[in-house]
């Protein structure tokens, strides 16, 4: 297990709030924020030069991208964030006019906008019915027919955590030659991945959240069997493989990589790029078997708490196999909105999602932030008591 106490010293947000919110934006680690700072004052003083490190960067960026989403380094690529990914599934996979997308009524925008554009080309697209807010496999299998061509569904689900039957659900797609897309923004960084294992043809999470890096960068997964199925619906002058050399841009006949990389577009954000290579490190270090075990162990106090307590309710799924790094709760008999504004003013930083309080514990998080957040509602609920007597 990791040193928690190390770890908080590398976020001076620990010092001034409790926050479990990074599955809405994480808060960037200070070595993060001080790779970027150096960036843009070589850059104030013209001092940018060709890059090369950027590029480097990069190519670590894919290595530890595999690590993260369980897969080689050749089927990752460098995206600014999910939308990036899930576009090149919609708008690339081989699909054609009478052709069917599954997706769950319960998915983030990010995972249905880019599939509503493909209306527009005759491809239908329709929604799987959830269950109180879950997706089963038996949802899945009831919904498939013999039009559908791909499923795409978020791994973990962004309102209460909800991390669907992966291996099921890939091998159902197997059976039934469905291309199957994952959005997993909010899995990637502290729940195991294994994209291969999975079935899965195309994959994607932006890294602002539980990777602990910048807005505008992310990570793609393109298995090597889709590779040459994709109908890439764009290209970059970055796509192909100048090994830094810019002296000869003239080079018009350069081809694109046998890998993910191909469908990366340039120019890519250096700075953003240096801090990311950072924080994938630093994620992969740590290993994130050990970050899911501390999340989920941390996530424990706060299922017994919600257990014994007559006001408040569980909204996520406490099956083992669908438990994730995010837990939702509700209040029965009281304004949940008036509970969350509590804990905002005592400085504990949650979200509210669909009627419910989602905490997002990571691996910054201690067990007296967890204390705090119990204390608080412990306060929160005897205050609503006490203001309708």
């Amino acid at each position: 297990m990791f040193d928690i106490n190390e770890i908080r010293r590398l976020f001076p947000h620990t010092k001034k709030k409790v926050y479990f919110n990074c599955a809405s934006t994480g808060p960037l680690p200070d070595p993060a924020y001080a790779i970027q700072e150096k960036y843009y004052r070589i850059a104030k003083m013209a001092d940018v030069g060709n890059q090369s490190e950027v590029f480097s960067a990069l190519e670590n960026i894919r290595r530890n991208g595999a690590k993260v989403f369980g897969a080689k380094k050749s089927e990752i690529g460098f995206g600014f964030n999910t939308t990036f990914g899930i576009n090149l599934a919609a708008f690339g996979l081989p699909l054609k006019r009478g052709d069917e997308v599954l997706l769950s009524d319960i998915e983030f925008p990010a995972n249905v906008y880019p599939w509503l554009g493909l209306r527009e080309r005759g491809i239908r697209v329709n929604f799987i019915k959830s269950t109180d807010g879950f997706i089963d496999i038996e949802d899945v299998q009831k919904a498939i027919t013999k039009k559908t061509r791909v499923l795409s569904l978020s791994y973990v689900q962004y309102f209460n955590g909800y991390k669907i039957d992966v291996d099921g659900i890939g091998d159902l797609c197997r059976r039934h030659n469905i291309y199957f897309v994952l959005d997993c923004i909010q899995g990637a960084g502290c729940e195991p991945m294994n994209m291969r294992k999975w079935n899965v043809a195309v994959a994607s999470a932006g890294a602002q959240k539980w990777l602990l890096s910048s807005q505008g960068t992310g990570l793609f997964y393109v298995s090597d069997d889709m590779r040459e199925r994709i109908q890439t619906p764009w290209r970059s002058w970055l796509s192909v493989d100048w090994k830094c050399r810019w002296d000869d841009l003239r080079r018009y006949n350069l081809e694109p990589p046998h890998a993910a990389s191909r469908y990366e577009l340039g120019t890519y954000p250096g700075s953003l790029v240096m801090a990311f290579d950072w924080a994938l490190g630093f994620i992969i270090g740590l290993g994130i078997p050990a970050i899911q075990k501390h999340n989920h162990a941390l996530l424990d106090s706060l299922i017994a708490y919600v257990n014994d307590h007559p006001a408040y309710r569980i909204t996520s799924s406490r099956n083992k196999k669908h438990r994730s790094s995010i837990l939702s709760f509700t209040a029965d008999g009281m304004d949940i909105r008036n509970i969350h504004a509590e804990l905002q003013r005592r400085k504990i930083i949650t979200s509210l999602r669909e009627g419910s309080i989602r905490v997002a514990a990571h691996l910054y998080n201690n067990q007296a932030d967890m204390d705090r957040l119990i204390e608080a509602l412990d306060a929160a609920a005897k205050k609503t008591r006490a203001g309708r007597r």
